[in-house]
């Protein structure tokens, strides 16, 4: 009671839900409050008799629920329950009273005026009590589980849908090994034993991570506990957190639907995040939240940090033990500079890796519509980047100007213009179909299509600025036909010459 009249002192006579949405951050209410709850020994009950009944009646016997089955009649397979001795069968309708000393309550009958009053008497009792297919007149609602006991993930759509709460489970079960049980409880084992050797937080977390995602992981997972259990005690004796390292991370063209599984994974593990203007705010806001975020980003004649410092920088974290995740648009080895960054990690001995990403070009193409190589178009196709370190253009343009060949450039948005006049000038036809992509595979998307000739004007007076890539060849006149994004977003514009 004081802390309430506290509060009211303090905010007024709001709810404790009007405080919570009024916080950063929040934006809406939770429908359900996720939880899970320790029913061993606890005594539980059911309501009904028909095969709904039993299925939640297994799920409450595997937490350990001392149950007890209300109904006149049971389906088979719970008399068989009843009489092996796993459960109690109270063979008579429902009575207010068979609520006493119940922990929870499942309502599975055919008869809603019986579940509905079986509900209001469990809310008068205080007892948790979950109506099936009934959100509306449920205290709780049971989710779709993935059991990988003691590790369990449940999947609830708030009742509301829970067919795609089931979909969702079901891709989960692919992408999480029944050995992660087996790892669940492994760690649990050396729980103490770590919080011992590691008191600090931060320490303590590397160490886990570097278990967890690594060879002994592994090790565990494929029944070899032994070998693990030695491995682990060497690691604990010898008081290995992980040193630093550096990952190189293709974050692809900007969707986050086409990160790798091994990038996302690397995102969360990351104690610093360095970061260009080439990378999509939706795709750094899933990296792991406490880490530390440095903005590196360059344009043309414009550095934030010159590319030594960048190289200088992460060897620095890395040696101060830190995991640096240097993300970059598209595909580190495209246009990326990855190769000068791992030659300086390299050199001064820090731990790397580099895990691909889909490469702006390929990107830009496939949502823009325009097939980078096509039997009866282009048979070929060149990466090139629109200007040199000192802003020079200085390109093969004999090759570039050949007949039935794509052409796609990187970091040509400044010098368009230079760019189609040169094209024009070695040979290539004024009107050869040419586009421009803006923030390709974005909800931002947008494609501008012309020719040589008329494109740098359509970018000028459309706006079109980096992030973009320009792809020339005869492949573009398919984009207003194969444009599948632009018909599936509608944020996704396509913009064709007059």
């Amino acid at each position: 009671m004081l802390e309430r009249i506290q509060l009211q002192r303090l905010y007024g006579a709001k709810t404790g839900l009007d405080l919570v949405q009024s916080l950063p951050g929040v934006e809406r209410e939770m429908e359900f409050f996720p939880i899970f709850l320790k029913l061993r020994q606890q005594p539980c009950l059911v309501v009904g008799g028909g095969e709904v009944a039993l299925r939640k009646a297994r799920l409450l016997l595997a937490a350990g629920a001392r149950l007890q089955v209300v109904a006149p009649e049971l389906a088979p397979e719970l008399a068989q329950l009843a009489s092996e001795g796993a459960l109690m069968h109270l063979a008579a309708r429902y009575a207010a009273e068979q609520l006493d000393g119940q922990r929870l309550v499942v309502v599975a009958t055919d008869d809603r005026v019986v579940n509905h009053q079986v509900a209001a008497d469990a809310e008068a009792r205080g007892i948790l009590v979950n109506v099936v297919d009934d959100p509306a007149a449920s205290r709780y609602i049971s989710p779709a589980i993935i059991d990988r006991s003691p590790l369990m993930v449940a999947v609830a759509s708030g009742g509301s849908v829970p067919v795609l709460a089931r979909s969702i489970r079901a891709r989960l079960e692919s992408l999480i090994p029944a050995g992660y049980g087996r790892l669940a409880r492994f760690g649990a084992s050396f729980r103490d034993a770590v919080k011992a050797r590691f008191p600090d937080v931060d320490a303590r977390r590397r160490f886990w991570e570097t278990v967890l995602e690594g060879p002994l992981a592994e090790t565990v997972m494929n029944g070899d506990e032994a070998a693990a259990r030695q491995e682990m005690e060497r690691r604990l004796a010898a008081g290995a957190e992980g040193g630093g390292a550096v990952y190189l991370v293709g974050a692809g063209p900007g969707n986050p639907d086409l990160l790798t599984f091994r990038a996302l994974r690397l995102m969360q593990q990351a104690d610093v995040v360095l970061y260009d203007k080439l990378v999509a705010p939706e795709l750094l806001n899933l990296a792991r939240r406490d880490a530390e975020r440095v903005y590196v980003g360059k344009a043309r004649a414009n550095h934030a940090l010159p590319q030594d410092d960048i190289n200088q920088l992460m060897v620095m974290l890395a040696k101060q033990g830190k995991r640096v995740l240097r993300l970059k648009g598209g595909d580190p080895f495209t246009f990326g500079r990855g190769g000068e960054e791992i030659a300086t990690l390299a050199e001064q001995g820090v731990p790397f890796e580099v895990v691909p990403g889909i490469t702006s070009a390929s990107g830009a193409a496939a949502y823009a519509g325009i097939p980078l190589t096509h039997r009866d178009y282009a048979q070929s196709v060149t990466f090139v980047t629109g200007h040199k370190q000192d802003g020079t253009i200085q390109l093969d343009w004999p090759a570039l100007t050949r007949p039935q060949q794509t052409v796609v450039v990187y970091m040509g948005v400044s010098t368009a213009a230079e760019l189609c006049q040169a094209f024009i000038a070695h040979g290539r036809g004024a009107q050869t179909p040419a586009a421009a992509v803006e923030w390709a595979t974005t909800e931002r998307q947008r494609t501008v299509c012309g020719t040589l000739s008329t494109l740098p004007s359509l970018m000028a007076s459309h706006g079109i600025a980096s992030p973009a890539l320009i792809i020339v060849g005869e492949v573009v006149e398919l984009a207003d036909k194969l444009a599948w994004y632009r018909r599936s977003e509608n944020s996704a514009v396509t913009i064709q010459e007059d």
